[in-house]
Order: C-alpha cells, then structure tokens, then sequence
C-alpha cells in the first residue's frame, strides 16, 4: 500500500468547503497531518472506502496519533472498507481530557479534506482513556458523529476514578504501611509519585506473605473494584494481588494520579466523610474479604472503622470543577452509544459500565453494554473489536440492538468472541454510592449527591 506523507493545517473555512456528495477518495494510504494547535493525527484511506470513517481516541499514555487499537485491526478495517483517524491530543498532559475531544474534531475536520468529501456516517471508538473521550462525544457529537464505541473506556469519568482509587490506596497505607508517611494525593512532581507507587507496592509485596496481610490486601482490592474472578476466597485474593502488583496496576493508580492533578490543578479526590463500612458493604466482593478477615484472625469491623475514623483527605474544589467539566460525560446522550468491557479489569474495572449506565441521561434506547468473559485491561479479540462496530452499526442501520451480537463477530481471526451477560455490581467509591460523602468538597459539594446536576438518571 502505498505509503503517503502529508502535513497541513486546515481552517474552517477550508473544510466549510468540502463537498458532501460523496466524490473518488485520494490513493489509499497512510496520511499524516499537524493540526493548529500542534497535535498531530494519523489516518488511513482504504483501496475501497465504504463511505465510514471511524474517529479513533487512544488511551492513557504517550501523546501519540494512533488511528486503531492495533495492526492487525486496522488492517481487517481498511479491506473493509473502513477509513480511520485519530489525534495525538495536543495534551499537555497524558490524562489528556482538557483537550482531546476538540483534537479529535479537528483530526475529523483535518482528515475529511484530505477524503475530499463527507462521510456517510462517521463513528467514534475510544480505548481506555479513550472511551472517556468517546463517550463525551456520544454526549456532544456536534453534528459530526452518527454513533459512538467505547472500549475498556473510563466511562464513569476521573472524578469517579480518582475517589475509588484513593480509598483503595487508604486502606493500603492505613492498614500495611502504618508508622510509613507515603503521599497519596498532591503530587509535586513525577518523581515523588513514582517513589509512592514503589512504596506501596512494596507494602503489598510484604503483606501478602502473611494471612493477615492478604486479607488486607483482599479489603483494598475491593474498594479498588479488583475483581479477583471466580474460585476461592484465597484463589481470587492470588489474582487479585498479581494484578495489583505484577500486573502494574498499582504503578497506575499513583503515577497516573499525578498526571490528573497536573492536568486539573488539584486533587480531585477526597475521603473525608467517606464511611469505609458502607464503601465495602456495597460491594460483590464483601463476601470474600470478610472469609480471608475470618479465617486470619482480624477483627474488620475494627479495620473498617480505623479507615473511617482516619479518612482525612479534601478536594480542593477548583480541580474538582475542572474534571467534572472535562472528564465526566456530562448531559444528554445524543447517539447511539455502546460500551464493551472485560468482566475482569484492574485498571478500569467494569463496574464503570454499571454507573455509566445508572446516571447517564438518554432517551429512546440509545445505551448498550457489552461484556466479554475474560480477564485483562482491553484484552479483547479482534473479532470482539470487530463484532462491537458491527453491532453498533445494526444500531444505527435498523434502530435496535441485535440480540446476538457474537453472530456479528464470526470469522475473524483469534477466536469466536466471548459475550457474556453479566452484572458487574455498584462501583464501589463512586459518586452518590453508598459511602461516599460530599462534605469534604467546598463549594461545589451539592454536586457530589446521588442525582448529579449534569448526569441524572431519567
């Protein structure tokens, strides 16, 4: 395939002048383009375009322009048909929500010149991270996206990231760090974040050579939302470590934090108020924690009102502000929107989908999930990747979902794919669950309340 290079800048008035009737696409090809504000994008024209072109978001991480979640994928979608775009985020940041959504319209806007005509229906996918990004544009399409895919996608939103994750790394510092001063929140540089996250997992590692430790270590990953599988209390506990500690989850959770509050000005987060007691009874795993609690001796009532009584941490307000305007999908849902996730996911577990789903406001049957029994962070198949899109453009094709959507995944390499109904449960820590107070949070802290003002349910 022939390679191409371009560099350009488009106004508005240029792409004011595109035509809509759909004309020859320029040779097929990888394109490149800066956009005004110096991110870059990626895209590619397919020998055959079928008239779609899908505005792909990536997660969390460098800001690099990537047009689909891998190789392999794009490939499968280019022979069929597919264009594909997607911005680098101009960032600054890698928790890049204060700018991605406009970056991924102007790449849409870059990329439609190049094409030379509008689309027929444009469709936009996120990945991690990414799936925040996408799923405020199923929020606020701008007249330019027909329906929306989030994949492993943050779709409850940081603030809600931020606050679970915070009463998960309280109870490690409380409960397996006790007489050590590691910070949890207020990052002052990347370097202070990294030597927390080689802290508490250093923590973790001790911890888990003991029964009481493990059971600990078992409380945290619940108010994480880790889920540890099917099996044993101890088999799930095991799986539940390894992902925390091998699977680098916990290097995540706090060096990831520094780059939020970079990019909010703040913390975000805050425990103070927080009932512990509550957080874990409204967890599916409180049954677990309360086996390993038993058999290591350990009183976890005491434990659980030890984290209670020393929840201290307060927002500061204005970095609240800041995410609930840039990393929450506020508002109307506007376009079909469908959301894939694993049932087992340490760094965006898929409780997110179960929140999303509760406050997100839609009319009509606009909202799907999708849940694939296998465990991993976006460990899906292509052909679950592949039947996801099919069955969104059913979607919007018919204006119903399908009733078998592996049906649409059938004949893609790496295996059938691996839908599964399922309930993942309340996350646990989220906003207006059961626990989670609204008192440490000045001005604003009306905002925190079950019914959120900018995402209710309907």
């Amino acid at each position: 395939m022939k390679r191409l290079l371009l560099t350009l800048v488009l106004t508005a008035a240029t792409v004011a002048g595109i035509p809509s009737a759909a004309s020859a696409a320029p040779p097929p090809g990888e394109y490149h383009g800066t956009l005004a504000n110096g991110a870059t994008w990626l895209g590619h024209i397919p020998a055959h375009w079928n008239g779609t072109v899908l505005l792909f978001a990536h997660g969390f991480g460098p800001l690099r322009p990537q047009d689909a979640p891998n190789d392999q994928t794009r490939e499968i979608l280019l022979a069929e048909g597919y264009a594909t775009v997607g911005s680098s985020y101009s960032g600054p940041t890698m928790w890049a929500l204060e700018t991605a959504v406009d970056d991924q319209f102007a790449a849409l806007d870059a990329f439609t010149g190049v094409l030379g005509a509008q689309p027929r229906r444009t469709i936009a996918v996120g990945r991690s991270m990414g799936g925040l990004v996408s799923a405020r544009q199923a929020h606020g399409p701008r007249g330019a996206i027909d329906g929306v895919l989030s994949t492993c996608g943050i779709v409850a939103g940081g603030l809600n990231l931020n606050n679970y994750q915070l009463d998960g790394l309280h109870a490690i510092t409380a409960l397996l760090a006790s007489g050590r001063t590691i910070p949890v929140v207020r990052y002052e540089s990347p370097e202070q974040a990294a030597q927390a996250a080689t802290d508490v997992i250093a923590a973790v590692t001790a911890a888990q050579a003991t029964p009481q430790g493990r059971a600990r270590i078992a409380l945290a990953a619940a108010l994480f939302n880790v889920s540890g599988g099917a099996g044993t209390p101890a088999a799930q506990q095991e799986r539940q470590f390894q992902q925390l500690v091998a699977g680098g989850a916990l290097q995540r959770y706090v060096t990831g934090r520094q780059q939020i509050e970079l990019s909010a000005g703040g913390n975000s987060a805050w425990n103070r108020g927080v009932d512990y007691r509550a957080l874990l009874a409204g967890s599916t795993r409180s049954g677990q924690v309360r086996a390993l609690y038993r058999d290591a001796g350990l009183d976890l009532r005491a434990d659980l009102n030890r984290l209670t009584a020393t929840a201290d941490i307060t927002a500061d307000p204005w970095a609240v502000a800041d995410l609930r305007r840039s990393s929450m999908p506020n508002g109307a849902l506007r376009v079909p929107h469908l959301t894939i996730h694993t049932l087992v996911d340490e760094l965006v577990p898929a409780e997110h989908s179960e929140w999303y789903e509760e406050h997100a406001q839609q009319r009509g049957d606009l909202l799907r999930g999708l849940y694939v029994d296998a465990a991993g962070h976006c460990t899906f198949r292509v052909s679950e990747d592949l039947a996801a899109l099919h069955v969104l453009e059913h979607r919007l094709d018919h204006g119903r979902w399908p009733n078998d959507p592996a049906a649409f995944g059938a004949g893609y390499p790496g295996g059938a794919p691996r839908f599964t109904r399922a309930e993942p449960g309340r996350l646990v820590g989220g906003l207006g669950e059961p626990g989670r107070g609204s008192s440490a949070v000045r001005p604003i802290a009306a905002q925190t309340s079950r019914t959120l003002p900018t995402m209710s349910r309907t």
